[in-house]
């Protein structure tokens, strides 16, 4: 289920150019030298992906907490239904209820530690940015991190959610050199296409905690496998 993550990033990429764009345009790059100009974007994501991969080692060790419990296939399918539920759900419902109201309290310490960082220029300050960006409330950074749950593994959680940061440095990259690439009405197909693939990607998830034993798919459970191989050796 890893290969979900780059997926999951590259499609929701223009979400993000959307969400942290305004950031990557604001970076204080150094434009009159293009080899120092890369390595600044280079350690921009590269504080992005760190923050990413640290909120997947938290976020897997919890879902190990529940493999322990032997919950690791109804977690599967429930963070599968809940990636569909909340595409579904209208946002004014989540907006109606303050679901989201907590998080947006630590918002404004992220943004006054950026808008202090996007003000220098030294070997530090992009690591920083990307770092502090790596936080900033996202609809897509929450379908990975339900996914990094699934997991259940601090490792597979951290590298679920690094793959998730690599898959969307294009059109972040893009968006920090040039400022956007695309027409307004590929951006808007795009994000049509964007809940789509998370129901995709969710229903995945549902066959995967479901054992079907389809390779790849959904796997049967381990305890069936070995089952079934003393079974095929039994005299």
């Amino acid at each position: 289920m890893l290969y979900t993550a780059l997926l999951l990033g590259l499609m929701g990429s223009l979400h993000c150019v959307g969400m942290c764009g305004p950031i990557a345009f604001m970076l204080p790059l150094d434009r009159g030298n293009r080899l120092k100009m890369f390595s600044q974007v280079f350690v921009y994501h590269f504080g992005r992906i760190a923050a990413y991969a640290l909120m997947g080692l938290a976020f897997g060790f919890f879902g190990k907490g529940l493999y322990v419990f032997g919950v690791q296939q109804n977690l599967s399918i429930f963070i599968g239904i809940l990636m569909i539920l909340t595409i579904i759900i209208p946002q004014k419902i989540f907006n109606k209820y303050r679901l989201t109201q907590p998080i947006y309290k630590v918002i404004s310490k992220i943004k006054g530690g950026l808008g202090k960082a996007l003000q220098k220029k030294t070997a530090d300050t992009f690591l920083t940015i990307g770092f502090l960006n790596g936080f900033l409330p996202c609809g897509l950074v929450y379908m990975a991190l339900f996914a990094a749950i699934a997991m259940a593994s601090p490792l597979e959680g951290s590298l679920y959610m690094a793959l998730f940061g690599v898959g969307t440095i294009p059109l972040m990259t893009s968006a920090a050199f040039l400022g956007g690439v695309l027409k307004t009405p590929v951006r808007k197909r795009i994000r049509q296409l964007i809940p789509i693939f998370v129901v995709l990607v969710g229903i995945l998830f549902i066959l995967r905690g479901l054992g079907l034993g389809i390779p790849y798919v959904s796997p049967a459970p381990v305890g069936e496998v070995v089952t079934a191989e003393i079974e095929c050796h039994e005299p």
